[in-house]
């Protein structure tokens, strides 16, 4: 198979994709979440003229975007197609690539603000000096307005027409000038943090395609992008957020970015603890800065009577909310000390570091203000699946020789449905035997009921599941065996309670973690 690494201008390996030469190509396509998934699949391939098609050979829908070397260079030997996929839970589905005259893709289309492009190629680009109205992007749920730095600054709900003002800005934070400074393990800064300046208007890029558009805005230190997917699922109910970050050059300085909304946050926000539960949190004018930062594994949200706005992230960061309706999270630090803690050097091995985020604005309904002063709440379930599908992306494999049962099926599906959407499948392993360190006849099933908010309107064109009440019948769960036998244990697998004994029917309660033996027959 003829495989090349292709690097972002950045040359971060984290975004690398592989070009796929186009000699009859099978693209394997996997789905490693527990629930059916609509996404879009983006791969580079050598050709203009490429086609996908399923199994069946039908041919595929597809968008056809350039590959930039740099912020307006085209790449003239390699081209991004992307197409929708609708992958069954665990599962998996081919499609063929292949060089084709009849192909017929939808170029996107590009305008440029403040720059140009030299050698367009094959795409249609619209080179402006400055945008003379304010940049939009839109999908069936939801309309984006940038300004003329390429920064979001609105989002507008379809379903209503409201606006919603959610500002996104970088800044930075220095560190204090007193004897203790900041460093890997300390955060001491010199105060507020400062607006990232930038003396002219910086090099933006508009893209409109057929299944997402995007904005991507060129800094000195920061390469933003926001894109909004134009298709039915999960995916397009929230607004990615890509940065890739370079402070290599940078000295005692830490990157922010923050969102800044209409949200009448009141000094609360609330953030995950190890992307299990959701942990309120205030923000204590009297304490030092650095005291109301606190981490982020998964999300973080404010919220009002009406709204809640979550940040949802594919890294963990530390994020803080000091002022009314903000959410700012710090995405990468220079420090060039030792701040005494045992590491012995400071922070000088930066890298270009590339950030994932999704940002989701949902409306509350039904809410007791008195509930707010509990000590846990809940993300709504369009939260926990958008948290899900960010951090367990589809991926795809390409193979030149086909694979001879996926081929003959077009997809294979372990499961016979979805799982509920509140159920996750944490881990389902083979265990070992106690003779010889060979496998045992049995498994080790382990299953995460999530908790979540039901205050919260549940789309019905974005989920593909449904809940159940923690309640799964086991002889439903697999397409391809039968189960035996199905008992409780513990979570270590060592211990058995007293009553154990094999069950028909799984019934978890909301934030319970189960273990079970599984017989598969």
């Amino acid at each position: 198979m003829n495989l090349e690494l292709r690097k972002s201008p950045q040359e971060t390996p984290i975004v690398r994709k592989m070009l796929i030469s186009l000699t009859c190509e099978y693209l394997v396509v996997c789905n490693p979440s527990e629930q059916e998934r609509i996404s879009v699949v983006s791969i580079y391939v050598s050709s203009p003229t490429a086609q996908v098609s399923s199994a069946s050979g039908k041919p595929v829908e597809i968008q056809m975007s350039a590959v930039w070397n740099t912020a307006n260079t085209i790449s003239q030997t390699a081209y991004e197609i992307s197409f929708l996929v609708q992958i069954p839970p665990l599962g998996l589905k081919v499609y063929t690539v292949l060089e084709s005259a009849n192909s017929d893709p939808h170029l996107a289309d590009y305008v440029l603000y403040n720059g140009n492009v030299k050698d367009k190629g094959i795409f249609n680009m619209k080179n402006v000096k400055s945008p003379e109205e304010d940049i939009t992007l839109e999908n069936s749920f939801v309309k984006l307005r940038f300004g003329q730095s390429g920064l979001m600054e609105e989002m507008v709900n379809k379903e209503d027409g409201k606006h919603h003002e959610v500002k996104v800005q970088f800044s930075w934070y220095g560190t204090t000038s007193k004897k203790d400074k900041s460093g890997a393990y300390l955060f001491l800064p010199d105060g507020e943090a400062k607006p990232y300046v930038y003396t002219t208007l910086p090099f933006v890029r508009v893209q409109h395609g057929r299944f997402y558009s995007d904005v991507t805005c060129f800094f000195e230190h920061v390469t933003h992008r926001v894109r909004l997917y134009n298709i039915q699922g999960i995916d397009g109910q929230s607004v990615e957020v890509s940065n890739i970050v370079d402070i290599r050059k940078e000295h005692n300085r830490e990157i922010a970015m923050r969102i800044s909304s209409s949200v009448n946050s009141q000094n609360r926000f609330y953030t995950d603890l190890n992307g299990y539960q959701i942990q309120p949190r205030m923000t204590m004018s009297k304490l030092p800065l650095q005291a109301n930062v606190y981490p982020m594994t998964t999300m973080a949200y404010i919220q009002d009577a009406k709204h809640r706005l979550t940040l949802l992230s594919a890294q963990s960061l530390g994020v803080s909310s000091l002022k009314n309706g903000q959410i700012e999270v710090i995405m990468d630090r220079r420090l060039m000390q030792d701040d005494n803690r045992g590491l012995e050097q400071g922070v000088h091995d930066n890298k270009v570091t590339a950030n994932l985020f999704r940002i989701l604005l949902e409306k509350r309904s039904v809410v007791n203000m008195e509930e707010e002063k509990k000590s846990v709440s809940y993300p709504s379930l369009v939260s926990h699946m958008t948290s899900s599908f960010l951090n367990h992306p589809v991926f795809t494999m390409a193979e030149k020789v086909p694979v001879p049962t996926l081929q003959l099926l077009g997809e294979f599906s372990p499961l016979l449905s979805s799982l509920p959407c509140d159920i996750h499948l944490v881990n389902l392993r083979t265990i070992q035997s106690k003779v010889d360190g060979r496998h045992s006849d049995e498994a080790a099933l382990i299953l995460h009921r999530k908790g979540f908010d039901c205050r919260f309107p549940s789309r019905a064109t974005g989920l593909l599941c449904s809940t159940t009440q923690g309640k799964i019948s086991v002889q439903k769960l697999f397409s391809m065996f039968t189960v035996a036998s199905l008992t409780p244990s513990s979570l270590s697998l060592m211990h058995s309670p007293p009553d154990a004994r094999n069950i028909s029917e799984i019934n978890l309660s909301p934030m319970e973690i189960s273990t079970f033996r599984i017989q598969l027959r």
